[in-house]
């Protein structure tokens, strides 16, 4: 099944707005672009051209030719191939959870524990593994808030947070993992997982590399980035966190979102409008 993109042009639009300092009224004074059209498409009403994409990106500090591609809907991210993970969409919520399997499938890590738990410990009592990590990205309820049932049902997991954000896990944070930005965990015989500390959606946002995939939480997404709602970090710091943390990896490392379809850092470099060039 193909999973929609999480942000479309309007929400592409609304968030450049906002971190750019733009109302509807100031950008369409800098571009002569109707503002009750551009409010409208911030709101997911309607959508702008070609042209129009192109003239109001560079003042949001966006890439004419990529937020163009995503006004028209000419770009999806094509088909990555990633055979140790196994994603399960996080109901109620509209969240991506994913297993990593290693050795054959005896040894896991769970990233993201999140949505009803009877769905998610069906999932993981689907095989005769280890559950070794439980892995968390962020501090939103649509990430975490099924983690004490997963804890309880898998005592010796080790659940991994950044210490900014492991308050949202209340007393499980006691004996929470407090990974550091870069720190690596052993993971099997051979394997280590890096965490890689990417602020800006939340202070403690964090994403974490096995092999070649990153799991990156609400900081990126397949042409897009998640919203700045950090106590302390900023939209300047979330695209910081990308370019200076996830764009120096490979770029055939795949890339495993908390929302919509899976991508690949070469491709989130050729056309994620937030980051021209």
């Amino acid at each position: 099944m193909k999973l929609p993109l999480e942000d479309e042009f309007g929400d592409i639009l609304r968030k450049a707005m906002q971190g750019a300092g733009f109302d509807a009224k100031s950008l369409a004074r800098a571009t002569g672009i109707d503002a009750a059209a551009i409010a409208a498409w911030a709101q997911g009403r309607g959508i702008a051209d070609d042209a129009q994409a192109r003239a109001i990106a560079p003042l949001l500090r966006l890439d004419p030719g990529k937020l163009a591609d995503s006004a028209t809907a000419r770009w999806y991210p094509l088909p990555v191939e990633a055979p140790e993970v196994r994603h399960h969409p996080q109901q109620p919520h509209p969240s991506n959870g994913y297993v990593f399997f290693l050795d054959g499938g005896k040894r896991a890590a769970l990233v993201d524990p999140a949505g009803a738990p009877e769905n998610l410990l069906r999932i993981l009592r689907d095989g005769s593994y280890h559950l070794q990590y439980i892995l968390i990205t962020h501090k939103h309820a649509d990430h975490c808030d099924a983690t004490a049932d997963v804890a309880a049902a898998f005592p010796h997991a080790r659940i991994v947070m950044h210490r900014l954000d492991v308050h949202a896990i209340g007393a499980l944070s006691e004996n929470a993992l407090l990974v550091r930005d870069g720190e690596e965990l052993p993971f099997g015989d051979d394997v280590r997982i890096r965490m890689l500390h990417t602020p800006g959606h939340t202070d403690g946002s964090s994403s974490y590399l096995l092999q070649s995939t990153v799991f990156t939480g609400d900081t990126l997404f397949a042409g897009s980035i998640g919203g700045a709602y950090g106590d302390a970090s900023t939209y300047d710091d979330i695209l910081n966190s990308v370019r200076s943390k996830l764009f120096t990896l490979p770029e055939e490392t795949v890339v495993m979102p908390g929302h919509g379809p899976p991508t690949s850092i070469g491709q989130e470099r050729t056309h994620n409008p937030f980051f021209p060039g």
